[in-house]
């Protein structure tokens, strides 16, 4: 990834040679957070990046949002917290809850969830102890940078279908090698797009078009957006591993973002119709890396990366509900999880919602 010594880079490695609690501390100075009120107009992706900062998706507003979360470790490592939404809308005390996203603070092992209640969003704090407290947005240490080129907030109709692009102007995020990328619509013709930001954000790009072939549709597309996505290296080639509904799983090579206004993605896979994928991690196991992706309709599924950098791109439409290209094998025992993120070397920390019941919050070991 690009990125020159400067006075950022060495207030990074001043940072992380510093005590965590101190460069928690420290945190806001190092980035230039200011504190305000940070008011999210919707519950969005999240994830953790240096000195635990919490960039906060927030896709109505098109907005990101980095705060200095001043976490700090509290007992236990495991989690097993029954009836998640009841005690969120109790810390809340609020009828009704639904969670977007999940994402675990490295430094301390606490989740974060990106939540909406009663039409308000914010984030829930949830300890490995069981307590369920909401974050304080007011007067939190922050800064934040609006999405270039938003698609406007609106109804409109695509072929048969109406929806509002704005809701998916921001479907993932992820913090690598000083950058946030971000996934979701743009305006415009290609809508489908992979944006890059400095951090501390100092700059931003216009965002990059990507266009897929969909081997379940069997044709080309660039309109969609991607799902999830996590950053993995290929053959020595920083890159994106990206999920699209019904199920496509694309490698982008993220470093020819900066020389093109369009990416072509390989297809690598094709893992079902009818799905859409919900959260992946990776994660390494005896030597090798696996991609764990939790999904609507087709369970939790672990995706081998073997030989990724020779993997065929996918061409022909695969059809009747079929898949191909890299191998996986869906893990049974855990059924109905709808967020994951990774909580250790060995363990994950998942939401599992079920048929029937509330969910659950709780560690799992990684298969």
């Amino acid at each position: 990834m690009r990125q020159t010594l400067t006075l950022l880079s060495l207030a990074f490695l001043t940072a992380i040679t510093m005590s965590p609690q101190i460069a928690r501390v420290n945190a806001a100075e190092l980035y230039g957070l200011k504190k305000s009120t940070v008011e999210l107009k919707s519950g969005g992706p999240l994830a953790f990046g240096p000195s635990g900062i919490l960039f906060i998706g927030d896709p109505k507003a098109a907005q990101i949002y980095a705060v200095n979360t001043e976490d700090e470790k509290t007992t236990g490592d495991s989690f097993a917290v029954e009836n998640l939404e009841g005690k969120i809308a109790s810390a809340l005390n609020v009828d009704q809850v639904s969670i977007a996203d999940l994402a675990v603070n490295p430094e301390t092992g606490n989740a974060f969830l990106s939540v909406t209640a009663d039409g308000k969003s914010g984030i829930i704090r949830v300890s490995p102890d069981g307590s369920v407290a909401p974050l304080n947005l007011e007067k939190i240490a922050n800064a934040s940078v609006n999405l270039p080129n938003a698609p406007e907030d609106k109804v409109v109709q695509r072929g048969r279908r109406k929806s509002n692009p704005r809701s998916n102007s921001i479907t993932d995020l992820a913090y690598t090698a000083g950058r946030i990328l971000v996934a979701g619509l743009a305006a415009g013709e290609a809508p489908s797009s992979v944006r890059e930001f400095d951090f501390p954000f100092t700059k931003s790009a216009e965002g990059f078009r990507v266009e897929i072939f969909h081997a379940a549709h069997g044709r080309s597309e660039d309109y969609a957006p991607i799902q999830t996505f996590v950053p993995f290296n290929i053959g020595g080639e920083p890159s994106l591993l990206a999920g699209y509904t019904c199920t496509p799983l694309v490698k982008i090579p993220i470093t020819k973002l900066a020389s093109q206004d369009k990416i072509q993605g390989t297809t690598i896979a094709e893992l079902g119709n009818r799905n859409r994928p919900l959260d992946m991690i990776v994660y390494s196991q005896h030597g090798k890396a696996f991609i764990l992706m939790a999904n609507s309709a087709r369970g939790v599924m672990k995706i081998s990366t073997d030989n990724l950098e020779n993997a065929k791109a996918l061409t022909e439409r695969v059809s009747n509900g079929g898949v191909a290209g890299q191998n996986y094998e869906t893990i049974d025992e855990l059924d109905g999880v709808v967020q994951l993120d990774k909580l250790s070397d060995t363990h994950a920390l998942v939401v599992v919602q079920p048929d029937k019941g509330p969910m659950t919050l709780k560690s799992v070991q990684l298969p």
